[in-house]
C-alpha cells in the first residue's frame, strides 16, 4: 500500500553551577541535573556496572525541540527511557513542569505518564501485529480509564485524521500498511492522550529517504498545532539540524556540548563535536573535507577513562610535558605501549582465564619495547620509565607497571574530569581546551578554522 499524504575566551564557571543544567532555555518543561543509569554486571567476581548514562544534565524548553546525537552505544536510548522512567535510575532528579517524576510512586507515575510518551524506532516492532490500528492507537485511552467507550472510539478516529490516515483504517491490521503510515500509527498511539512532552527515538531512522521528510514535516506540524515540546534521538545530522531548535552531543554516557543547532554546525566547540560534524559526507570529494580521524574506538562503559571520557581519541588532547621533546612518531608508539599495559591491567579474572582456554598469550613485555622503540633514541628518562614498566610486567606486576606509566606519561585529560564552560550564549563545552592555561595551540586553532570554513 502506498504512503497516504497529508496538506500539508570562555570564562570559568561557577562551582556552585558545575553540574546544573545551566544550557537549558528560560522556560523549561524537562529539567535534568545529574541522571545516572547503570546496568551491574551478570558474574559474580570482575563485574563492573555498565555506565550508560552518568551524570547528565540539560533542560527541554516549552515548545522547543532538543535533538540527542552520539555515536551507537553512547547511551542515547537509554538516557530517553530514563527520562520516561521505562529504565530504572541509579542517581539524579527528572524534573516535569516542577514535577520530581523520579520520587513518584506507581500510581503517580501512571498519571505522569499521560503527559510524557514515545515514539519507538522501528514501526514494524513498536506495534502488534495482532491488533487491529484502532485497538492500537485506543489501547493507552482503556489503560488510563479514558472517558466513556464510544469517546475513546471518537477519539481514535480523530487521531488517523490527525495523523494523515482515514477512518477506514480503523479496522484493518498492521501488515497492511507501508513502513511510513505504520510509524504515522505509533504517532498517533502516543498522541492519545495529549501529552506535552514526545520522546522521538530516532523516528525516520527505519524509513525510506522519501518518506522521512513527510513524517517530519507531519511531526512539525503536530508540534505547531498541539504546543508539543520534543526530544529527538538521531544518527542523521542533516535531519537534526532541519528540525531542532539545540542540539546535545553525547559520547560515553555524557553530554560534551549542547548548542543552538546552527551555532554548533558553524562553530562546534567540543573536540568530539568537530570530529563528529567532519564525518559528514560532502557532495564533492575533490573539495577536501579536513575530515578528523579518530584513533582507535570507544572504550567501554564498564571502565571509562577517569578523566574526560574522550580523552583516548581526541585529536587535540593536552600533551604531557614530557611529550615536548618526541616526535608525533614517539608519542605514537608510546600510547601504543600505554594502552597495551592499560589493558593487561584491566583484564578480569575471567578474562585471563578465558584467553588460557583459548590459547591466547600476549606479546611479553621486553618484545613489545623491542618492536616498538628499538628504532628510535629516548631521552633517558623517558628510556628508564619504559623499561622499568617493562620489568614490572615481567614479574607479574602489571597493576604497579601501568601506575607508573600513568604517571610519568598521563595528561590532565586523562587525570581530570573537565567541567562544563559557557563557550557563547547558549553554548556550553566540557573540554579543558576551555581553561585559559590549555587554551587551543595555533595547531588546534587551524584546523578548527579550517573545519569551520568548510561548514
Amino acid at each position: 500500500m502506498t504512503e497516504h499524504t497529508r496538506d500539508s575566551q570562555a570564562p570559568e564557571p561557577d562551582a556552585s553551577a558545575r553540574d546544573s543544567p545551566r544550557s537549558g532555555p528560560d522556560d523549561p518543561l524537562v529539567v535534568v541535573e545529574g541522571l545516572r543509569t547503570y546496568y551491574d554486571d551478570d558474574r559474580l567476581i570482575g563485574g563492573s556496572p555498565v555506565k550508560a548514562v552518568d551524570g547528565v544534565s540539560f533542560a527541554v524548553g516549552r515548545g522547543e525541540t532538543l535533538g540527542i546525537v552520539g555515536e551507537s552505544g553512547c547511551g542515547k536510548t537509554t538516557l530517553a527511557r530514563s527520562l520516561l522512567r521505562l529504565e530504572e535510575i541509579d542517581g539524579g532528579t527528572v524534573s516535569f513542569d516542577g514535577t520530581d517524576v523520579t520520587s513518584l510512586g506507581k500510581r503517580e507515575l501512571k498519571r505522569w505518564r499521560q503527559n510524557a510518551q514515545m515514539v519507538y524506532q522501528d514501526p514494524t516492532t513498536s506495534i502488534n501485529e495482532r491488533l487491529t490500528v484502532g485497538k492500537i492507537v485506543r489501547e493507552p485511552l482503556e489503560v488510563h480509564g479514558w472517558k466513556t467507550p464510544e469517546s475513546r472510539r471518537r477519539r481514535v478516529t480523530e487521531l488517523l485524521d490527525l495523523v494523515g490516515l482515514r477512518s477506514e483504517h480503523y479496522h484493518r491490521y498492521p501488515h497492511q500498511f507501508s513502513g511510513g503510515q505504520r510509524q504515522r500509527i505509533g504517532i498517533a498511539r502516543a498522541l492519545a492522550l495529549e501529552p506535552e512532552f514526545l520522546v522521538l527515538d530516532e523516528p525516520v531512522s527505519a524509513l525510506d529517504v522519501s518518506v522521512q521528510a513527510k513524517i517530519l514535516n507531519l511531526l512539525a506540524d503536530l508540534q505547531d498545532e498541539l504546543g508539543l515540546t520534543y526530544l529527538l534521538i538521531a544518527h542523521d545530522l542533516s535531519v537534526v539540524r532541519h528540525v531542532c531548535d539545540r542540539v546535545a552531543v553525547m559520547y560515553l554516557g555524557k553530554l560534551m556540548e549542547v548548542s543552538p543547532t546552527e551555532r554548533l554546525f558553524r562553530d562546534p566547540a567540543n573536540p568530539y563535536t568537530r570530529s563528529l560534524l567532519s564525518a559528514i559526507p560532502v557532495p564533492d570529494p575533490s573539495a577536501g573535507t579536513d575530515r578528523i580521524t579518530l584513533r582507535g574506538t570507544p572504550p567501554s562503559p564498564r571502565d571509562p577513562p577517569s578523566g574526560c571520557v574522550f580523552s583516548t581519541r581526541c585529536p587535540f588532547e593536552i600533551h604531557n610535558p614530557v611529550y615536548n621533546e618526541l616526535s608525533d612518531q614517539q608519542r605514537a608508539q608510546i600510547e601504543r605501549f600505554r594502552e597495551a599495559i592499560r589493558d593487561r591491567a584491566a583484564e578480569t579474572v575471567f578474562g585471563r582465564l578465558g584467553k588460557r582456554v583459548r590459547g591466547d598469550r600476549p606479546t611479553p613485555a621486553g618484545e613489545l619495547v623491542e618492536e616498538l622503540f628499538a628504532r628510535s633514541e629516548y631521552p633517558p628518562s623517558v628510556t628508564e620509565t619504559l623499561e622499568e614498566a617493562a620489568s614490572l610486567v615481567a614479574d607479574g606486576e602489571v597493576g604497579a607497571a601501568h601506575s607508573l606509566l600513568e604517571a610519568e606519561f598521563a595528561t590532565v585529560c586523562e587525570t581530570e574530569t573537565p567541567e562544563e564552560y559557557a563557550v557563547d550564549e547558549g553554548q556550553y563545552s566540557r573540554c579543558h581546551r576551555h581553561r585559559q592555561e590549555y587554551d587551543e595551540p595555533d595547531q588546534a586553532r587551524e584546523g578548527a578554522e579550517r573545519f569551520s570554513s568548510r561548514r
